[in-house]
């Protein structure tokens, strides 16, 4: 008798262990699959067109047609090298500024590959979104008097030393994310990172002939305002497909990016209409993507009160960046690239420290096995560390890929080009024949 017990109480040992491995094992989900294919196509909605719109149209008409080319090239060359190296670099190895090399060209993936639920493929083809946009951000700072050739060397060395280890260092093991610093979608990694790359490529090439004496007049409010619908659109995918899954995180981050977006939005323009006693369209436009971006780090870890009061700080905030700050600076930062990801970037992944406290309805740092456990003055701290560490890094980045740009086939097109408009002198077309 003793031995049946024993007998069955082994084979009962070993159906629980088999049944806690089987828990553990990663199995496809279709649901998650869908939902990051949708939201890996809703980010690419948001780069070509919406971006591209988004700048177009705060272009003067004789430089529409280099900025669109900006954007698009920089999609098409960002895509393929991290398929060929990027992804290898930020999502595999445990190195903590950079991975390594073993998925090179994508060696290794196959169609039975799993990244959590979904197929490999799809995680990779999601991050390469994020690696487009970002890059593809800056070209709005220093626009309509650029090379075209030295954005694409700067791009491609920009990608390489300041893009690919930042999404290492916080979402692929590095130290930021050991560290357990909080960034739901970009707020480091994104909008960070790319608003001091532009910053610093504003003061490189130097003001616009005329910056200053002569009125830059957004040439199509109308494209600008369908570009930002577009950024908001595509942003679900942007925010809510970082949960990786579609679940309630997913959800959440869902709602919020509503909230955020259209608070920021109605604070900018109620500012505004103080400030200058009309409320205008380019100022919902702004207001909307500085929603947008300071909510980014946030979305999957505060509530949407939170969320609200977020996307109002956001809104007043990010107009003083592209007014006040802009002239403290004294940079011309064309489409106010800085202004308003830059400093909507750091707000956001700053706040985010206290706004996804427990105390203020937020999840806590679901990163961490016990998120109650987060502290306001402790991940504070967490999340200044990083904004510094993005900020020193992808500034010197930027200046030494800028320098060998210029270098190389010089930064800034000559006088009279710029003078002619780069839609003409850098690509031999017109957006416009009248």
């Amino acid at each position: 008798m003793k031995r049946f017990f024993t007998s069955v109480l082994a084979i009962l040992a070993i159906g629980m262990t088999s049944a806690a491995f089987a828990q553990e094992t990663p199995t496809l989900n279709a649901g998650d699959t869908a939902w990051m294919l949708t939201s890996t196509m809703l980010v690419f909605l948001m780069t070509i067109p919406g971006l591209a719109l988004f700048y177009g149209g705060l272009a003067r008409t004789k430089n529409m047609l280099s900025v669109l080319m900006h954007v698009f090239i920089i999609v098409c060359l960002m895509t393929t090298l991290w398929c060929v190296y990027g992804y290898s670099l930020a999502f595999s190895g445990e190195g903590l500024f950079v991975g390594d090399l073993d998925k090179l060209f994508l060696t290794g993936i196959s169609i039975d590959s799993l990244n959590g639920t979904m197929p490999e493929y799809v995680w990779v083809a999601f991050q390469s979104t994020f690696a487009a946009i970002t890059t593809a951000l800056i070209v709005g700072a220093f626009a309509e008097r650029i090379r075209f050739s030295a954005v694409v060397i700067f791009a491609v060395l920009w990608f390489s030393f300041s893009y690919v280890p930042m999404a290492h260092i916080v979402w692929g093991g590095g130290f930021l994310g050991a560290d357990y610093a909080m960034d739901f979608a970009g707020g480091t990694v994104v909008h960070i990172n790319a608003g001091i790359a532009g910053l610093v490529g504003a003061y490189l090439l130097g003001k616009r002939i005329g910056f200053g004496r002569e009125a830059y007049t957004p040439h199509s409010l109308t494209l600008t305002m369908i570009g930002a619908s577009l950024l908001w659109v595509g942003w679900f995918g942007f925010n809510a497909g970082s949960a990786a899954a579609a679940d309630g995180t997913a959800g959440l981050a869902f709602v919020n990016t509503i909230v955020a977006t259209a608070c920021a939005t109605l604070s900018w323009i109620a500012a505004e209409a103080l400030l200058k006693d009309k409320p205008s369209m380019l100022g919902a436009a702004s207001g909307a993507v500085a929603g947008l971006v300071a909510v980014t780090p946030a979305a999957g870890f505060i509530g949407p009160m939170g969320a609200i009061v977020l996307g109002l700080i956001a809104g007043v905030v990010c107009l003083w960046g592209v007014n006040g700050l802009k002239k403290l600076l004294n940079v011309d930062d064309a489409f106010d690239v800085f202004g308003v990801h830059g400093v909507g970037g750091i707000l956001g992944a700053i706040l985010t420290g206290v706004l996804a406290s427990p105390d203020f309805g937020g999840l806590g740092n679901t990163l961490m096995d016990d998120p109650q456990s987060m502290t306001i003055i402790g991940q504070l701290a967490i999340q200044i560390k990083s904004v510094g560490v993005t900020i020193v890094w992808s500034g010197i980045v930027a200046f030494i890929a800028y320098k060998i740009a210029d270098l190389t086939v010089g930064l800034r097109v000559s006088e009279e080009a710029e003078r002619e408009g780069l839609d003409i002198t850098s690509h031999g077309e017109s957006a416009y024949h009248y």
